[in-house]
C-alpha cells in the first residue's frame, strides 16, 4: 500500500495562508495523488489556534527550527508579538495527525515558519530569506517523515513506493 502525503493545505487551494490567499500548487501529480486519497491537507498554523488572515510571523534572526523545538528561539510577528507557542502546538498536532493518517512524507509550503523546508524568511520581516526549515518540517523530519518543498515534487514522486 502507498503511504500517504501529508500536504500543506495552502497548496490544495486552501485560503489559509497568514495573508488570506492560498498557494496553489497546479501539477499533474497533485491530481493523481488526490484521485488516489493520498493527499492529507492541513495547516499547522490553522492547528496552532492562529487565525486566517493573521501577522507575518518568522523565526528569529540567526535562530533555526531546531532552537525554536529545543526552546532557544521564537517565532515573532512583525510587532515583536511573540507566536510560538500556537506555532509549536500546530507543529505537534501536524505530527500527531500525520503519523495517525499514515503520512510517511510530507508536501509542505516553502518559505514558511512553520513548512519551509529549503527556506525561510530572515527573521527581520525584510523580506530577506536564508536556508532553512520551519518548525512543522523540522519536527516531522525529526520523526521520519520525508518532507519535500513544491520544487521537490518529482523527487517526491521518485520516493514513492510503486
Amino acid at each position: 500500500m502507498t503511504p500517504r502525503i501529508l500536504i500543506s493545505s495552502c497548496l490544495m487551494g486552501t485560503p489559509v495562508r497568514h495573508d488570506g490567499r492560498a498557494r496553489t500548487l497546479h501539477h499533474i501529480l497533485l491530481q493523481d495523488w488526490q484521485r488516489r486519497a493520498l493527499l492529507v491537507p492541513l495547516c499547522p498554523e490553522g492547528l496552532g489556534g492562529l487565525p486566517t488572515p493573521r501577522a507575518p510571523a518568522e523565526i528569529e534572526p540567526g535562530a533555526t527550527a531546531d532552537d525554536v523545538l529545543g526552546g532557544a528561539a521564537r517565532i515573532l510577528a512583525a510587532d515583536g508579538t511573540d507566536l510560538t507557542a500556537p506555532f509549536l502546538v500546530g507543529a505537534r498536532q501536524t505530527l500527531r495527525h500525520a503519523q495517525a493518517q499514515g503520512c510517511r512524507f510530507a508536501l509542505l509550503t516553502d518559505g514558511s515558519p512553520s513548512c519551509g523546508v529549503t527556506v525561510v524568511y530572515g527573521g527581520m520581516h525584510d523580506g530577506q530569506r536564508r536556508a532553512g526549515a520551519g518548525v512543522t518540517a523540522a519536527l516531522l523530519a525529526r520523526n521520519g517523515i520525508t518532507v519535500f518543498a513544491p520544487q521537490q515534487i518529482d523527487q517526491l514522486a521518485d520516493a514513492l513506493p510503486d
